[in-house]
C-alpha cells in the first residue's frame, strides 16, 4: 500500500475519533469541515464506513456509530487475557468485601474501565466500559501512571499539562515524577472522593509477565462505607488478587 493510500485510510478512520460524549451525531458536511477534506471525500468516507457497519445513517442525514462496534466489543471481551483470567478473582474480591471491583487499562492516552463486578450495594459510577476516564484523577489512573516508563510519563505531562494542573498535581517534571514514584513505591493508591465526590476506591497495579504495568484493579464503594474499613487489612486482599491474575498471565 502506498503512503498516499495509507494517509487516506488513516484520515477515513479518523472519522470514528470525532464521536464523543459531547457529540454523538455528525453530518457529512460537518465531517468534511472537521477533517479538512472535500465534501465528496467526506461522503465517500461515510459510505465506506457505513458499508462496513462502523457508521449508521439516521433519517435526518446524521451519522452515528454503527452496530459493528458492538460486535467488535464482544470479540474484545472474549479475547482480553486479563478478563479471561481475572474475572474469577474479581468475583472473589466482591464476595469478600461486598464492594464493586473494577479493572482498568491505559490505551494510548485514554484510560478505560474494561470490566466491573458489582457488589452488594453497587456504586453509582459515572464511568463504565468504553467511556474514557480522566488521566490524572482516581486510584486506577494513579497506579497505572506510576508504573509507566519515565519517558512515557514525561510525555503525558508535556501533552496534558492543563489537565495535570486542573487535577491539582505539580506541573514541573521533577516534582511530578517524585509524586508518582511515591505511589509506585507504596504499591497502592487510596482515592477518597477524588474522581467522584461520593465514591472512594482502593487501587493496585496489574502487572504483565515481564513486570510492566498493564492496568489497575480497584475496589469501589461509597465514601461512607469505606470510612469504616481498615485499609491495611483491605490492601492485602486486593494485592493478592492482582498477583494471582498476573501469575496466570504468565
Amino acid at each position: 500500500m502506498t503512503d498516499k493510500a495509507d494517509s487516506s485510510l488513516a484520515r477515513m478512520l479518523s472519522v470514528l475519533d470525532l464521536f464523543s460524549d459531547q457529540r454523538l451525531h455528525w453530518s457529512a458536511e460537518d465531517i468534511s469541515e472537521a477533517l479538512g477534506v472535500s465534501l465528496p471525500t467526506s461522503y465517500r468516507y461515510v459510505k465506506t464506513l457505513g458499508d462496513a457497519g462502523l457508521l449508521r445513517r439516521g433519517p435526518d442525514a446524521q451519522f452515528t456509530l454503527g452496530p459493528r462496534i458492538v460486535v467488535l466489543d464482544h470479540y474484545i471481551r472474549q479475547a482480553d487475557p486479563v478478563l479471561q483470567r481475572g474475572i474469577p478473582f474479581m468475583r472473589e474480591l466482591v464476595k469478600q468485601t461486598g464492594f464493586d471491583c473494577v479493572v482498568s487499562s491505559l490505551y494510548g492516552d485514554q484510560l478505560l474501565d474494561t470490566h466491573r463486578e458489582y457488589g452488594s450495594m453497587p456504586a453509582d459510577l459515572s464511568y463504565g466500559r468504553g467511556r474514557p476516564r480522566p488521566l490524572f484523577l482516581g486510584g486506577a489512573a494513579k497506579v497505572i501512571l506510576a508504573g509507566l516508563p519515565t519517558p512515557q510519563l514525561h510525555r503525558l505531562l508535556d501533552s496534558h499539562r492543563d489537565e495535570v494542573a486542573a487535577a491539582g498535581l505539580p506541573t514541573d517534571w521533577p516534582t511530578f515524577r517524585r509524586y508518582y514514584s511515591q505511589i509506585r513505591k507504596d504499591g497502592r493508591y487510596f482515592s477518597n472522593g477524588e474522581l467522584e465526590p461520593q465514591l472512594a476506591a482502593l487501587a493496585v497495579p496489574l502487572h504483565d509477565a515481564d513486570g510492566s504495568v498493564i492496568g489497575a484493579l480497584s475496589l469501589v464503594t461509597t465514601v461512607q462505607r469505606m470510612a469504616v474499613i481498615d485499609l491495611d487489612k483491605l490492601t492485602p486482599l486486593i494485592q493478592r488478587a492482582a498477583q494471582e491474575i498476573a501469575a496466570r498471565l504468565r
